[in-house]
């Protein structure tokens, strides 16, 4: 990693990103009544692989792309998340209006929308590295996948756990989670970056 930016800088970095991943694998534990063990580790290895994905292609795009990317990245994770917590929270106010078989169920689509809305900032952090002298990005990408897989999978668990305690209100719960991240990372690009 150089002497630029260490393992525990970079384990720091790691976790910093992973916690939106995290806290949207806890609401997809709350809220979807078909996450078993292999939606579990697929929630998991999303996250993972977009957050150490997402890195390496800031890297590449580097300078170039910077002010593009961090331009927009906040309004981006608004939207998407915004619209997945809202169609949570619509489904949860209004059970009887949607017949749809894909309600209430975690789908492949979902997943990727919810794995690109909380790794825009990885890219970010990747352009940052591109202007890092010392910064090898294959290691640190895989560091980053493979501490954000890790917590994303104890999200799920954590939102298995807490969706039975909250039942029905789960689902608001997460729908609500989700908008405030977006919010969340609205507010930290537009005023405090």
């Amino acid at each position: 990693m150089g002497a630029i930016m260490g393992i525990i800088e970079l384990c720091m970095l790691a976790f910093g990103l992973s916690m939106d991943a995290c806290a949207v694998s806890m609401t997809n534990g709350m809220c979807y009544r078909n996450i078993r063990k292999g939606w579990t580790i697929a929630i998991g290895a999303c996250f993972g692989i977009m957050q150490g994905v997402m890195p390496v292609l800031g890297y590449f795009l580097g300078t170039f792309f910077s002010g593009i990317i961090s331009a927009f990245d906040h309004y981006i994770a608004l939207v998407l998340l915004g619209f997945i917590g809202g169609k949570m929270l619509w489904e949860a106010l209004h059970p009887d209006e949607d017949e749809d078989a894909e309600s209430g169920r975690m789908t492949a689509r979902l997943l990727l929308l919810q794995g690109v809305a909380t790794s825009i900032d990885a890219m970010a952090v990747g352009v940052s590295f591109a202007a890092l002298p010392d910064v090898n990005i294959v290691p640190a990408a895989a560091l980053i996948c493979g501490i954000t897989w890790v917590l994303s999978c104890v999200g799920v668990l954590l939102g298995k756990r807490f969706g039975k305690l909250l039942n029905n209100k789960a689902q608001i719960l997460g729908g609500v989670i989700l908008v405030g991240i977006g919010v969340k990372i609205f507010v930290e690009h537009m005023w405090f970056s």
